[in-house]
This record gives structure tokens, C-alpha cells and sequence, in this order.
């Protein structure tokens, strides 16, 4: 399960970093052609939107799995360890029902409405960038479900927020 994880996160990295890497030299170019060569270029300023969501839509994938979303922990740090397990395994579960029905159900019947729409400038189906959604929300309810496999069995620690704060004290003591 661990292998399967760190598989789908270099994908991500790769896929996220890629999308990040295009939009800076895409932009570069932007620049270039605007001020230096004084011709505008229209379909890299569109096609640098598009890869600012698939960027971000990724990256939020990355967050899901890593259990990096964010969070309130001022009451659950106080509960006992089961109730503290139970919320986290909720958490994932809401985490989980929304990228289901928004992310995978709505980006379904969003890509195939805009499938018949082109883009302006790349003359692009509109639905293949909007394909980044139902992507998405797989890779978020995969994420999920490995969360909460991974709480219930204990592979994921629940720390407090004092435990975290004094082992990252601990750590810079160290130092």
C-alpha cells in the first residue's frame, strides 16, 4: 500500500511540477513576444490558465494524501485517541463525499458539456482541460480511502498539536 502511495505521488510531483515548469517558460515566451518581438502571443496566455488548474488541482491531490489539508485541531487534541481516530476517519470520509460528488460527479457533466466548446486561441475542446476535474477527485477518493485504511490500522499516527510542537522543539534542540 506504501509502494502504491509513493508511486502516485512522484506521478503528481511530476505531473504538477511539469504543469509549474511549462507555465513559467510559457509565461517567459509571453513576455518575449509582447515587449521584445512586439507580436503578442494569445494562445500561451491561455494555455498557461489551463495549466495553472491542472497544477493546483494535482498539487490539491498531493495535500489529500498526505493528509496536509488543513485543519482545526483545538478540539480534537483533546479527545481520547479513539475519538480523535473517529473524527480523523470522518474528516477523510467528508474529504472523500466531496470529491465525489463536486470534483468526479461535476467534472464529469462539466467536461462533457464543454466538449463541444473550442477555445479561442488553441482551438482545443474546452472539456479536455476540464478533464482535470473527475482526475482529480479519483485521485482524491484513492487518497482518501488509503487515509483512512491507514488510520484504522495505525500506520498514520494521530499526534496532537502540543506532541508535534514539542518533537519539532526537540528536533531544533538537537540541532
Amino acid at each position: 500500500m506504501n509502494s502504491l502511495r509513493k508511486c502516485f505521488n512522484q506521478i503528481l510531483n511530476i505531473l504538477a511540477g511539469g504543469s509549474f515548469l511549462a507555465m513559467v517558460v510559457l509565461t517567459c515566451w509571453q513576455v518575449l513576444t509582447r515587449y521584445v518581438l512586439k507580436k503578442p502571443s494569445s494562445w500561451s496566455e491561455e494555455l498557461v490558465s489551463y495549466l495553472f488548474a491542472w497544477m493546483a488541482l494535482f498539487g490539491s491531490s498531493l495535500v489529500v494524501g498526505e493528509r496536509g489539508h488543513m485543519n482545526i485541531p483545538l478540539l480534537t487534541d483533546r479527545q481520547k485517541p479513539e475519538i480523535q481516530k473517529l473524527l480523523a476517519v470522518s474528516g477523510e470520509i467528508v474529504a472523500c463525499l466531496f470529491a465525489g460528488i463536486i470534483l468526479v460527479f461535476g467534472g464529469i457533466q462539466i467536461t462533457s458539456l464543454a466538449m463541444g466548446q473550442m477555445t479561442s486561441s488553441l482551438g482545443i475542446a474546452i472539456g479536455f482541460f476540464y478533464l482535470v476535474l473527475p482526475i482529480s477527485g479519483i485521485l482524491n477518493i484513492f487518497y482518501t480511502i488509503l487515509n483512512i485504511v491507514e488510520i484504522l490500522t495505525g500506520k498514520i499516527p494521530l499526534e496532537t498539536v502540543n506532541e508535534t510542537v514539542q518533537a519539532a522543539e526537540k528536533a531544533r534542540k538537537e540541532t
